[in-house]
């Protein structure tokens, strides 16, 4: 099996002049053998720096998820109306801005949108905040819940979260190897487009590099995914930036690959052009407490923003006037906090 890795090396690893992409076939290999320990460190650093430097391609990445799909978890279909929501952000964290993505799952939730998020502990490179360490300070540990009492939180809740250590604890060996390398290797970028969801998914990536965008497009048009957005959005998360104008890509349609160009300007909706900047996550977590009981503040500014962009996308309402009205209806109702209350209580 070794040398069948090598030649995987070999193939990404020969530089501008001769090396070549791997097909979706064999990364899908090379990807299984990484997560099974079937190829050597040396193999696996190598192919992962090689890899980094020649940069994925759609096809790549297209394999590596067809691997996580055959070695991965997924929960299994809830009864909704609409798509779940997979919330696809960079597994290394937060270091600058105050995430919200909690809090518009939440919200999503309390409108009857499904919400999957997945991603693990502090993690290499960035070792940012996670999203595991804000439900924990809100009062959701996910990281003790088996698959089975993970499903059945979000049948009822429509909040889903795949702790990886939990639940695909074979990733655990390549994020050692991202700490030894230094750089966020191929399998970072794959991540966000992972659905860990076996009924109807609407794939939600966020994305720093505009290169990245068209990666995405071309391995989710392999696999036949037709319900995505991709937000250029802060930190590489789907959170909507405040202080830019959000740059968007829809899915056109559902019998389309073709992405429908969006561009949101802060100012135009009433929102002044700033991001909360992240402090500790004690002060966070205070700071959502106050947009869950409805208070003003810059970050209620950011989730109400976030929230009714994802009101709007996941058709709840029609237009973002109505979809922004909407948000802060929910966040100053209770209706928002009441949804956290029932998370609690099923831990």
């Amino acid at each position: 099996m070794t040398n069948i890795f090598r030649e995987f090396v070999q193939k990404v690893g020969s530089g501008n002049h001769t090396g070549e992409n791997l097909t979706r076939a064999q990364a899908a290999t090379a990807t299984k053998m990484m997560l099974l320990g079937e190829a050597t460190p040396a193999q696996i650093g190598a192919f992962l720096i090689a890899h980094r430097i020649k940069r994925p391609t759609g096809e790549e990445l297209a394999g590596m998820l067809d691997a996580y799909d055959e070695l991965g978890p997924k929960l299994q279909p809830i009864v909704s109306e609409r798509p779940a929501m997979v919330l696809g952000i960079p597994y290394d964290g937060r270091t600058r801005t105050a995430p919200i993505i909690p809090v518009t799952a939440l919200l999503l939730a309390a409108a009857g949108q499904p919400v999957v998020m997945h991603g693990g502990d502090r993690l290499p490179t960035k070792y940012g905040l996670p999203l595991i360490d804000i439900w924990q300070g809100l009062g959701v540990d996910w990281t003790a819940l088996p698959l089975a009492k993970t499903q059945q939180v979000f049948a009822q809740t429509g909040i889903g979260f795949i702790y990886l250590p939990q639940h695909f604890p074979l990733t655990t060996s390549i994020w050692e190897y991202r700490d030894q390398l230094g750089k966020r290797p191929p399998l970072a970028t794959m991540e966000l487009i992972w659905c860990p969801y076996a009924g109807d998914a609407h794939v939600i990536a966020g994305f720093v590099h505009p290169p990245t965008e068209g990666m995405f497009q071309i391995a989710l048009g392999l696999r036949g995914v037709t319900k995505f957005t991709f937000v250029k959005g802060l930190e590489g998360s789907c959170d909507l930036p405040r202080d830019r104008t959000a740059i968007i890509g829809l899915s056109a349609s559902v019998t389309s690959q073709e992405i429908e160009r969006l561009h949101l300007v802060p100012r135009d909706h009433g929102f002044t052009t700033k991001n909360v900047p992240l402090g500790t996550t004690e002060e966070l977590v205070a700071d959502i407490r106050d947009v869950l009981a409805g208070k003003p503040g810059e970050l209620m500014q950011t989730a109400l923003w976030n929230g009714g962009f994802y009101l709007w996308r996941s058709g709840i309402c029609p237009n973002m006037p109505e979809a922004l009205a909407k948000a802060e209806e929910l966040l100053t109702s209770g209706v928002v906090a009441a949804k956290l209350e029932e998370l609690q209580a099923l831990q």
